[in-house]
C-alpha cells in the first residue's frame, strides 16, 4: 500500500516580517521618486514667472540642461509610462478588493487617475508640439490655450485639476508614511500638502492666463489652435 505524500503548506513570510510588496507598487514608488523630483522643479520654474516671462525663460534654459540630457529625458519618459501602467494596475486592484476602500484610499485612487490622465495628455502635447510642430515648448506654449476662446474653458480647469491632483496624491502618500504619528498630526500634514498643491495650481492658472504678469502669446503658438 502506497503511503500518500505529506501535505505541504504554502510558504509563509517569517514572523515579524510584512508580506512582500506587489511588483506594481514597487514600480510605482520608484517611478514616483523620479517624477516628483522633476515635477517640483518644473512647477518651481513656472512660479518664477512671477518675476516675468523672461525670468521664467532664463530658468527654463538652465533646467533643460538637466532634463533634456540624452540620458535623463528617456528616464523621465519611462517614469511617466511606468506610473501610468503601475498606477492603473493599482487602481484596478483597489476597486476590485473585497474590502471596502477607506476615505484616504478612495481619494488616493481618484487623485491618481486624474493625475495620470493629466500627465498623459500633457506629455503627449509637449512631445507633439516639439517634434511635430517644431515649437519651443516654453511658457507661451503652455499659456496659449488660455488666451484663445473658447479653449480657456478647458485649459483653466485642466491645469488646476492636474496640479491639485498632484498635491492631493502626495498628501495621501504622506498620510501613509506618517502611520506612526497621531491621527491629528497626520491630518494636519496631509491637509497642508493638499492645500499647498491647490494654491500652487491657482497661482499657475493665474500666471498662464496673464492675470499676474503681462503675457503676449506669439502668433506661432496661436496658429496651432487655428487662429
Amino acid at each position: 500500500m502506497n503511503t500518500p505524500p505529506p501535505l505541504t503548506l504554502p510558504a509563509q513570510p517569517p514572523l515579524g516580517h510584512p508580506p512582500a510588496t506587489p511588483w506594481h507598487r514597487r514600480l510605482h514608488r520608484l517611478g514616483a521618486r523620479v517624477l516628483v523630483a522633476f515635477v517640483l522643479l518644473h512647477l518651481l520654474n513656472h512660479l518664477t514667472a512671477l518675476g516675468g516671462v523672461a525670468t521664467h525663460q532664463q530658468v527654463l534654459e538652465v533646467l533643460r540642461w538637466i532634463y533634456r540630457h540624452p540620458w535623463v529625458e528617456p528616464v523621465l519618459l519611462l517614469a511617466v509610462l511606468s506610473q501610468a501602467a503601475s498606477g492603473s494596475r493599482a487602481a484596478w486592484g483597489a476597486w476590485r478588493a473585497p474590502k471596502r476602500l477607506g476615505t484616504v484610499e478612495r481619494i488616493q485612487v481618484l487623485s491618481g487617475l486624474v493625475l495620470g490622465s493629466f500627465l498623459s495628455i500633457h506629455v503627449s502635447a509637449v512631445l507633439a508640439g516639439r517634434w511635430l510642430q517644431g515649437l519651443d515648448t516654453n511658457f507661451h506654449f503652455a499659456a496659449a490655450g488660455l488666451h484663445i476662446a473658447p479653449f480657456g474653458w478647458f485649459f483653466a480647469p485642466y491645469y488646476f485639476m492636474g496640479v491639485s491632483a498632484l498635491g492631493i496624491h502626495l498628501a495621501c502618500a504622506l498620510w501613509w508614511r506618517l502611520a506612526h504619528c497621531t491621527a491629528a498630526q497626520r491630518r494636519r500634514a496631509a491637509c497642508a500638502v493638499a492645500v499647498a498643491g491647490m494654491a500652487c495650481a491657482a497661482v499657475l492658472v493665474a500666471l498662464l492666463a496673464g492675470w499676474v504678469v503681462p503675457v503676449q502669446v506669439p502668433s506661432a503658438y496661436r496658429a496651432s489652435f487655428g487662429v
